[in-house]
C-alpha cells in the first residue's frame, strides 16, 4: 500500500488562512469579518478537490472552534449534539463546488451555473446545520415549525449573503489573476 503524496497547494493554504482569520466570529463584529468557512469549502471543492483536503479543512474548523471556546472565551452555545452535522453541511458545500467543475469557462452561462450552485449548496448547508441545531441541540424549549420558521427568517439572510459575498469576491479575484497571467504568457510567447 502506498501512502498518498502531499503537495502544498498555494490555493489550499490561502483558503486555510482565510478560515483561520474569519472563523472565530460567525456573524462578524465591528472588528472581525464574518465566518468564510462555507465559501471556503465550496471553493476548495471547485478548484482543489480531494478527500484529504476536505478532511484537513474539517480538522482545521474543529481546532479553531476548540481554541476559540477554550482559549479565547468565545461562547460554546453552538456546540451541541448537532455539531457533527456540520460535516454534512460542509459536505454539501464541497459537493456543490465539485459539481461546478464541469462549468470551467468564464461564459455568462457558466458563471450563472456556479452562482446557482453556490446558492443551492449554501441553502442546503443552512437547512442541515440550522435544522439539526434547532431540533437536536436542546437549546430550544419549544420545537415547533412556526418557531423554526422564525429562526430561519432571522438567520438565513446573513448566512447566505456572507457566503455569496466571499464566494463571488474570491472567485472574481482568482479569475482576474488567471486572465492577467494568461495575457502575460501570451505576450511573452510573441
Amino acid at each position: 500500500m502506498t501512502m498518498p503524496s502531499f503537495a502544498v497547494k498555494p490555493g489550499a493554504v490561502a483558503l486555510m488562512a482565510l478560515m483561520a482569520a474569519t472563523r472565530f466570529h460567525h456573524f462578524g463584529t465591528p472588528f472581525a469579518l464574518p465566518d468564510a468557512s462555507l465559501a471556503i469549502f465550496f471553493l476548495a471543492g471547485l478548484w482543489l478537490g480531494g478527500r484529504y483536503l476536505f478532511a484537513l479543512l474539517l480538522l482545521e474548523a474543529g481546532l479553531i472552534d476548540y481554541l476559540a471556546i477554550t482559549k479565547l472565551g468565545v461562547s460554546d452555545f453552538c456546540v451541541s449534539p448537532a455539531y457533527g452535522f456540520l460535516i454534512l453541511a460542509y459536505g454539501a458545500m464541497w459537493l456543490g463546488g465539485k459539481w461546478c467543475r464541469r462549468y470551467s469557462g468564464l461564459t455568462a452561462a457558466n458563471v450563472a451555473q456556479r452562482f446557482a450552485a453556490l446558492v443551492v449548496s449554501t441553502s442546503a448547508a443552512f437547512l442541515i446545520s440550522n435544522g439539526s441545531f434547532y431540533w437536536l441541540s436542546g437549546r430550544h424549549a419549544e420545537t415547533s415549525l412556526a418557531q423554526y420558521a422564525e429562526g430561519f427568517a432571522k438567520y438565513y439572510p446573513s448566512y447566505l449573503s456572507a457566503t455569496l459575498i466571499y464566494g463571488i469576491a474570491i472567485f472574481a479575484a482568482v479569475s482576474a489573476v488567471k486572465v492577467l497571467l494568461a495575457q502575460k504568457a501570451a505576450r511573452a510567447a510573441i
